[in-house]
C-alpha cells in the first residue's frame, strides 16, 4: 500500500471514510430511529392514521378535501382551509394532496390574490350564509404547506349553522364537538388553537348515524 502514489493512497483513505459514514448516517442511524420511533409512538411513527369503519380515511396531521366529483364541497362537513397542494397535470385533483406540498408564494399585495381572496370569501359567504366580515383570513388563505389540518375555531363557528342544518342536527350538539375537536396551543403558549377538520367530521358521521338509528 505505501508503494502506491500519494494521491491514490489519499483517495482509498476518503473512500473508505465515505463507506464507513454512509453505513453509520445512511443505514444505522436510520434504522435506529425508526426502532425508537415504533417503539415510543408507533402512531406517529406511521403517520398519525385516523380509521373509520374498519378502515384508514386519512392522517390526522394532513388535511383532507370534502368534497364531490367536481370539487364542490359538501355542505354536511366542515371545510378545510385553501390547498395548493394540487397536481396540476390532474383534472381531479383539488386540494391536499401530500405528494404536492406547495404555497402559491404570492405575496399580500398581488394581484392575483387579492382578486383570488375576493372570490373564495364571496364563496364561502354564500356556502356559509355569512356576512363576508365574519370571514376569518384561513378561511380564504391557504398554509405555508397546503396541508394544514386544521382550521381556527372562528373558521369551525361560520360552518356550524351550515353542517347542522345539513345533517338534520341540534346547532348545540356540533358546537359541542367542535369544542371537543379544538386543539390549544401546543405546550400552551405556542401556535394559535385548531380544530382537526378530519376528526371533527368523523366524530359528525358518527353522531348523525346515532341520531338516525
Amino acid at each position: 500500500m505505501n508503494r502506491l502514489p500519494v494521491f491514490v493512497r489519499q483517495h482509498i483513505a476518503a473512500f473508505r471514510t465515505l463507506l464507513v459514514f454512509t453505513v453509520l448516517c445512511g443505514l444505522i442511524y436510520p434504522a435506529v430511529m425508526v426502532g425508537v420511533a415504533q417503539l415510543i409512538s408507533p402512531n406517529h411513527a406511521n403517520g398519525s392514521m385516523v380509521s373509520f369503519n374498519g378502515r384508514e380515511v386519512g392522517s390526522a396531521v394532513l388535511c383532507q378535501e370534502f368534497a364531490d366529483a367536481k370539487g364542490n364541497p359538501l355542505p354536511q362537513y366542515f371545510q378545510p382551509r385553501p390547498s395548493n397542494a394540487v397536481d396540476a397535470t390532474s383534472k381531479t385533483d383539488y386540494g391536499c394532496n401530500p405528494l404536492f406540498s406547495a404555497a402559491s408564494n404570492l405575496g399580500p399585495n398581488n394581484p392575483d390574490e387579492i382578486q383570488l381572496i375576493k372570490e373564495r370569501q364571496k364563496a364561502i359567504a354564500a356556502f356559509n350564509h355569512v356576512p363576508v366580515s365574519e370571514i376569518p383570513p384561513d378561511a380564504v388563505e391557504a398554509s405555508a404547506s397546503g396541508l394544514d389540518p386544521g382550521i381556527s375555531p372562528q373558521n369551525a363557528a361560520i360552518q356550524v349553522n351550515r353542517v347542522a342544518e345539513a345533517r338534520n342536527l341540534p346547532v348545540s350538539e356540533v358546537k359541542a364537538l367542535v369544542a371537543k375537536y379544538t386543539q390549544g396551543r401546543n405546550l400552551g403558549f405556542l401556535g394559535e388553537p385548531a380544530v382537526n377538520v378530519l376528526e371533527l367530521n368523523i366524530a359528525l358521521d358518527q353522531l348523525s348515524a346515532k341520531s338516525s338509528g
